[in-house]
């Protein structure tokens, strides 16, 4: 997951009902990614559906933990497994 929620977060659940693997947690005090799930929407949708939902912009490229599209197409079809 190259993914983070930062603090600017406002818990308002918009990100949650699109992600299609379900990677998205509510926290305390913001939600977060799973990382072990989560494909960055890598064979569901062009671009992430959190990102495209968050109303105020707080989902972002985490440059700390980049993964390769080949890592998130296999986290993709184990997810199609289940």
């Amino acid at each position: 997951m190259a993914l983070i929620i930062l603090e600017d977060c406002i818990a308002c659940d918009a990100c949650v009902p699109p992600c299609p693997t379900h990677s998205i947690v509510a926290d305390d005090p913001i939600y977060v990614i799973d990382s072990k799930t989560c494909t960055e929407c890598v064979g569901f949708a062009e671009v992430p559906t959190c990102v495209e939902a968050c109303p105020v912009d707080c989902i972002i490229i985490d440059k700390d933990y980049i993964e390769s599209e080949e890592i998130l197409l296999e986290k993709y079809k184990k997810s199609q497994e289940n």
